[in-house]
């Protein structure tokens, strides 16, 4: 498999107004180097520690996204250079992200992560919450954050019908908060959902930004 034509082959499938981003969680940098120079810019991570090394030894024109359950004590190690947080699912974890962008004087993007899946382990907001989140003081005194979209995960199933209700309805979510919150904001226009496994129904269904691993660099290697 070479990762230049994977890349090559899923960019071609792409709808114009989305995005790959090539997930390179436990992947060596070698592989990443190879991604970059087949041109891909976008690298998605789910480890701060990992997602800091990468950083530093790889060139710094690629665009990093933090796509993991982001703990807090981690912030501080993406804060400098982290360009989108896919996976914000708490008013507690957006302002720990908010105070860490103010003392680099950043303003970082960040998702509204929900949780779309019939699967309990998954993390993410539910309507309700994400209204309380946006409607509270805290969220609108906030000035080094800025919400640009939502995110989500279908249900890991062979079932199609299932996956494609559960991405309708999170652009369904986009589409509501877009027009009681966003209206105004053009920023806020991303979907970020699909993997390797069902990115193709995430396009067909929407999706902005698909996070795309197995399918670029092979099956992962949890063992490292």
């Amino acid at each position: 498999m070479s990762i230049k034509n994977e890349i090559e082959r899923i960019k071609a499938t792409l709808t114009p107004e989305a995005k790959l981003i090539a997930v390179s969680k436990t992947k060596p940098i070698e592989m990443l180097q190879e991604a970059y120079d087949a041109g891909q810019r976008l690298f998605g991570e789910n480890k701060a520690l990992e997602m800091r090394d990468k950083h530093l030894a790889l060139p710094d024109d690629i665009k990093w996204h933090f796509i993991g359950h982001l703990q807090t004590n981690k912030i501080k190690y993406i804060i400098d250079y982290v360009t989108l947080i896919h996976s914000i699912d708490s008013l507690n974890l957006l302002k720990e992200v908010n105070k860490e962008a103010a003392k680099k004087n950043r303003v970082v993007d960040c998702l509204l992560q929900f949780h779309i899946a019939s699967e309990d382990t998954k993390f993410g907001l539910s309507m309700d919450e994400a209204e309380d989140l946006l409607q509270s003081e805290e969220y609108k005194a906030m000035a080094n954050v800025r919400i640009v979209g939502v995110m989500g995960m279908a249900t890991f199933t062979s079932d199609v019908q299932q996956v494609r209700s559960e991405f309708a309805s999170l652009k369904g979510i986009f589409t509501s908060l877009k027009e009681k919150y966003f209206s105004e904001m053009p920023a806020f226009a991303e979907i970020s959902m699909g993997m390797s496994d069902d990115y193709p129904i995430a396009l067909e269904e929407g999706s902005t930004l698909v996070r795309v691993g197995s399918a670029i660099f092979g099956a992962r290697n949890y063992n490292i």
